[in-house]
């Protein structure tokens, strides 16, 4: 069976978010902008775990606080 390729979009995808900044997106996902630089870079590719674990109603309630 041929091994699928999962490509680093990320880059891309934050220009179609309306030019959303690495910190921007940093932020959304509770991670460092160093982070969101090495996975752009594909020096860092996050668990599957690590990338379905968000929880917006922790994000939702973590806004309403402050």
């Amino acid at each position: 069976m041929a091994k699928s390729i999962v490509q680093n979009n990320i880059r891309t995808l934050r220009f179609h978010a309306g030019e959303m900044t690495q910190q921007e997106l940093a932020d959304q996902a509770r991670v460092s902008r160093q982070t969101i630089v090495a996975i752009e870079k594909g020096n860092y590719s996050p668990s599957l775990e690590e990338v379905f674990s968000y929880d917006p109603d922790k994000e939702n309630t973590k806004r309403d606080s402050q």
